[in-house]
This record gives C-alpha cells, sequence and structure tokens, in this order.
C-alpha cells in the first residue's frame, strides 16, 4: 500500500496522490520542483498534500539516481506511478536535451532501481502526441514511430524502455496516453489557464492558427481515476491504454466557454499556426472502457466552469502568477 508517486507536485501527481491518499495508500511523493512554470503553484499544491499523514515528501530530481536510490532504500515503496516529465511540446524544440534527460534518462533510473529493488509494478505516464498524422481516433494498436516533437520522442523513447525491462526483468508496467490533461491548478503553460487569467485581466491571448484545431480535453479528476485504476488492476506484462475525454473540442470553443463565464470578452491576437503543434487529437477509450471500467465524467463545459471557480477563489495567489507560451 505504498506507492511512490514521482512528479507529486505536478498537476497530474497531484491529483493522483490526493486521490491515492483518500484511497488509504501511503504516497511517497517526489519533484526536483523544477522552474519551467512558476513554481508557486507547485508549492500551492505541494501545501494541499503535505497536510495529510499518509504522505511524504522529498525533493528530488529522477535524474538523480543516487538521491533516488536513497528514497528506495528507506521508504520500500511497493510500486511506482512515475508522472514526472518535462512538459510542453513547444518548449521542447527550444531546449531538446532537458527532456531526454528527464523523461529518458530519468524514467532509465527508475526502472534500474525498481529491478534492483525487486519492484515490478509501474505506471508510466505518456502522450497523445505520439498520434502526429495518424487517423482519429487514435487507437493504441497505431504506429508511432514517426514523432514531430522532441517532447513526443521522449516520450516514446520512455514507453520503450519500460518494454525492454518488461521483457527482460519481468517489471509489470502500463503506459497511459493523456490526451489534454485541464481542469482547477492545472500548467499555467497550458492555453486554457492563460486564457483565463489573460482573459480575466482584460489583456490579448494569442491563438496559434485560426482556433479550428481540436483538442480531446480531458478533465484532471478523470484521469486521476483512470490512472489509479491502471495502478490497481496491474498486467501480466506491458500494456498502452489511452486515457482521452473521447470528444474533442475546438479551441475558439474553449474560449467562447471562457468569455461566457467570465462575462468577458477576449481580445484575440492570432499568430501562425506552429509546426510542432498537431491539428486534432481524439481518444479512443474502447480499451479503458474494457479493461479499466474507465470512462470520463466531466464534461468540457462543467469542467472549464470548475476551472474558473477555482481561478476565482485563488484569485490573489494567480495574479502574481507568473506566465509563458506553451501549449494547447
Amino acid at each position: 500500500m505504498k506507492v511512490l508517486v514521482t512528479g507529486a507536485s505536478g498537476f497530474i501527481g497531484w491529483k493522483v496522490s490526493e486521490l491515492l491518499i483518500s484511497k488509504g495508500y501511503d504516497v511517497i511523493g517526489i519533484d526536483n520542483l523544477n522552474t519551467y512554470y512558476d513554481v508557486n503553484l507547485k508549492k500551492w499544491r505541494l501545501e494541499k498534500l503535505n497536510g495529510y499523514i499518509n504522505f511524504k515528501f522529498y525533493k528530488v530530481d529522477i535524474e538523480n539516481i543516487k538521491d533516488l536510490e536513497e528514497v528506495f532504500q528507506k521508504e520500500k515503496p511497493s510500486g511506482v506511478i512515475n508522472l514526472a516529465a518535462r512538459a510542453g511540446v513547444r518548449y521542447s524544440t527550444v531546449n531538446p536535451f532537458v527532456y531526454f534527460s528527464t523523461n529518458v534518462m530519468g524514467t532509465l533510473n527508475l526502472l534500474e532501481l525498481m529491478r534492483r529493488h525487486e519492484i515490478n509494478k509501474i505506471v508510466l505516464a505518456s502522450t497523445s502526441s505520439l498520434y502526429a498524422g495518424k487517423e482519429i481516433p487514435y487507437r493504441e494498436d497505431m504506429a508511432t514511430e514517426t514523432p514531430i516533437s522532441p517532447y513526443a520522442g521522449s516520450k516514446k523513447s520512455a514507453e520503450m524502455l519500460l518494454y525492454t525491462y518488461n521483457y527482460l526483468y519481468g517489471i509489470k508496467g502500463v503506459v497511459l496516453r493523456y490526451f489534454t490533461v485541464y481542469g482547477p491548478a492545472g500548467r499555467p503553460d497550458m492555453s486554457y489557464f492563460r486564457f483565463i487569467k489573460l482573459i480575466d485581466e482584460g489583456k490579448p491571448i494569442t491563438l496559434y492558427g485560426d482556433g479550428k484545431q481540436r483538442r480531446d480535453f480531458t478533465y484532471i479528476d478523470d484521469i486521476a481515476k483512470g490512472t489509479i485504476l491502471a495502478y490497481e488492476k496491474g498486467f501480466p506484462n506491458f500494456e498502452i491504454i489511452n486515457l482521452g475525454n473521447n470528444k474533442p473540442v475546438e479551441l475558439i470553443k474553449v474560449i467562447n466557454l471562457i468569455e461566457q463565464n467570465l462575462k468577458k470578452k477576449a481580445i484575440i491576437d492570432f499568430k501562425p499556426f506552429h509546426k510542432a503543434d498537431m491539428f486534432e487529437t481524439y481518444a479512443d477509450i474502447n480499451k479503458a472502457e474494457k479493461i479499466l471500467g474507465w470512462k470520463p465524467e466531466v464534461s468540457i463545459e462543467n469542467g472549464i466552469a470548475k476551472c474558473i471557480d477555482w481561478y476565482k477563489s485563488n484569485i490573489d495567489m494567480l495574479s502574481k502568477l507568473s506566465l509563458h507560451e506553451g501549449d494547447i
């Protein structure tokens, strides 16, 4: 019942940790609190987790195998949920090296320590970005050998490392390919977060393309539930499962929903479509439904409303939060 959750102060790691705790698990959270986006939001999430008696936190980077080894030796987890990653498709074209050092070498460090400590259960976070250019909806059995960003390439490499460790050492692993995760306390480099803050402040938002690009926006609570179902299910070998809303929406619709909830009009600065972006993501979730019993529950309308309620409740903290261009 002791789970090591990497990236525990990150968006998905925080919510997965909260849900694990509510189910009675002891959670060992690790995170390096890097500054890819404003660390104050990570500290806000971590403060919430530190209020639970069955949560313990270590400031550790998964790239540092020596520090990781100490955590494994001291805590002796029964399994791992690896949610630590360098996120962001667009930024990966600017600094690809950090993506491979974290997403690939960090994953390798975890797998090697699992082998040494005879831990054979892991859930690995991956991405819908691997499906670029494929026909929709995206199925897990589609070929994913043509990633169009270093971020996607690093995630594919991590998936293959898990496959290799399953084959060689019997480590039971499931890869979850997440589709555009959003929700309260999300990443401030994501479009919906930036749009809410900037529209509320009467500032222009940057929109790459005409807004007709579609994303399978998936609410954070749905993602956390699916992640824990995958962990609890366990698999004899290696599995890949999509977790997506299965109802892609145009980005311009998300902007309209934000406008309606804030009762304010967006000022849009249109830019050319970004080459590393995908035009559409759309998850086939038949596998998740069949073997996990998982289906998304939160609609985009309700999800955006929840985001704005959270934004209004935390306006003092968020007014000081720095933003930067990120992903859809």
